[in-house]
This record gives C-alpha cells, sequence and structure tokens, in this order.
C-alpha cells in the first residue's frame, strides 16, 4: 500500500498534534500546519523521534484565515510529496462568555476561524482530489456542532455550521471518489479552554473542569485515526456525558434544552 500522505491543519497543539504523532508512528507523510513555527517544530522532532523520516514530514505555517495564501500553501505540498491523500482540517478556536457579554468582533473572528477558514483550505485542496478521483477530508467539528451550550454560542454557531457545510459536501463529493468525515469531540484534555476567546477577545486563560477531566488527547487520536483509516463519515469522540448529549438530542430534544439550561 502507497505511503499516505497527510496534512493536518491546528498541529501545534492538542488533537492536532497528538493525530501528527500517531500517523507518523504509522509511517505516514504528515504535513503540520498552525500559525506558531517554533511549536510546529517541536511536532515535527517529536514525529521523527517517533520513527518517521526526516523527508516525511513538512512543517508548513499557514493562517486559515489568509484565503489568498492557501493555493499556494497546497502547491507546496504538492511539489514536496506529489499528492493529498487527506486533509485534517482541525485549526479552531473556543469562546467562553455570555452572548449579552460578547463582542461582534469575538464572533466574527470564530466564524472566520472555524468556519471560513476550513472552507477555503478545502476548496484549495478538492480540485486535487477531484481530478485525482480519490482523496479523504475531514473536520473537526465537536458535539457542539450538534448540542447548544452555554457560554459558548458563537462556537456553537460555528461548529454547527462545519457540521452542515461538510455534510453537505460529502452528498457532493462521495460519488467522485472523495470521502469526508465529521469528527465530534466530546470533553478533551487539552489547552481548548485556556486558549478561547473571552467576550472582549481577550485570552480566556482557564482550564474548565469538565476539560481537565475530559479523554486524554492520545486515546482521542486514537479513536479519530481508526475512524479515519476506515473512512467514517462521522466520527463521534469521547468518554463523557456530554456524549449521551448526541443521542438525547435525536430521542428527545425537549429533554436536552432542559438539561442544557441546567
Amino acid at each position: 500500500m502507497p505511503t499516505q500522505s497527510v496534512w493536518i491543519t491546528g498541529a501545534s497543539s492538542g488533537i492536532g498534534e497528538a493525530l501528527a504523532l500517531r500517523y507518523a508512528k504509522n509511517g505516514a507523510r504528515v504535513v503540520l500546519s498552525a500559525r506558531r513555527e517554533s511549536e510546529l517544530e517541536r511536532v515535527a522532532e517529536r514525529c521523527r523521534n517517533a520513527g518517521l523520516a526526516a523527508d516525511h514530514v513538512l512543517v508548513l505555517p499557514l493562517d486559515v484565515t489568509d484565503w489568498d495564501a492557501l493555493p499556494g500553501k497546497v502547491q507546496v505540498v504538492l511539489d514536496t510529496f506529489g499528492v493529498i491523500d487527506l486533509l485534517v482540517n482541525n485549526a479552531g478556536v473556543s469562546q467562553r462568555s455570555l452572548c449579552k457579554d460578547t463582542d461582534m468582533s469575538v464572533y466574527q473572528k470564530l466564524m472566520d476561524v472555524d468556519v471560513m477558514g476550513q472552507i477555503a483550505l478545502t476548496k484549495a485542496v478538492l480540485p486535487h482530489m477531484l481530478e485525482r478521483g480519490s482523496g479523504h477530508l475531514a473536520v473537526t467539528a465537536s458535539v457542539a456542532g450538534k448540542v447548544g451550550a452555554p457560554m459558548r454560542t458563537g462556537y456553537c454557531a460555528a461548529k454547527h455550521a462545519v457540521m452542515g457545510f461538510f455534510d453537505a459536501l460529502r452528498a457532493e463529493v462521495e460519488g467522485e471518489g472523495v470521502n469526508v468525515s465529521t469528527i465530534t469531540p466530546g470533553f478533551i484534555h487539552t489547552d481548548i479552554s485556556r486558549n478561547a476567546l473571552a467576550g472582549d477577545g481577550s485570552n480566556y486563560g482557564k482550564l474548565d473542569d469538565d476539560i481537565a477531566g475530559g479523554m486524554d488527547v492520545n486515546e482521542c487520536a486514537e479513536v479519530i485515526f481508526k475512524g479515519l483509516q476506515a473512512k467514517k463519515r462521522e466520527i463521534p469522540v469521547g468518554k463523557g456525558k456530554e456524549m449521551a448529549a448526541l443521542w438525547v438530542k435525536r430521542l428527545s430534544p425537549e429533554l436536552l434544552f432542559r438539561l442544557a439550561k441546567a
């Protein structure tokens, strides 16, 4: 089987970093993207220490909100590895603030990063996959993409939008040989809440209790890796009560609304 070429955004920490290491251990050619080049270099070194050949890892800094730069980034990957077998759109930012306390600029940033950035990079990669008649597009959505939760109005809005876009894209391209997967994590032990936006756009800077008690990030990456290898259309991953909310939403939306309020 040919060596898989995997591009992961948001690869400088959290789920993206753990997933990069998992693919490195599997011998894939890995492209690491995020804004912080120094952190990407650290992750690249971890990949090499895990046994990945030096020429099988590419550090490619990018900002998903810089749409004009994305086609050039795609070309760099193609020039380096020849193909893009899997794109994992994992870049993102969260939010912790009540709606009444949230500046519109915060909502705009959430939409720009979590929605439009994922769409823009996907659109830049999609022609290559359609031309080949092969490829796999994935996005890290969230349980928040299906369930509304307080203090996360903008984040929930963005993740709902991402789920809708990629579900619709799947219906368009699956017959063309391109697979689409939506990843729906619950509470995973990462720095997502520390890096979240407060209502004024500043850094929230706190570790939520539910995040602190969440699934280990490496365990999460293993579930995602197996789901992507199996080309699952939707990959729920988590271990807490929030995962039950996915079923409650289907069976009794009214019950879920009351639980969310509580």
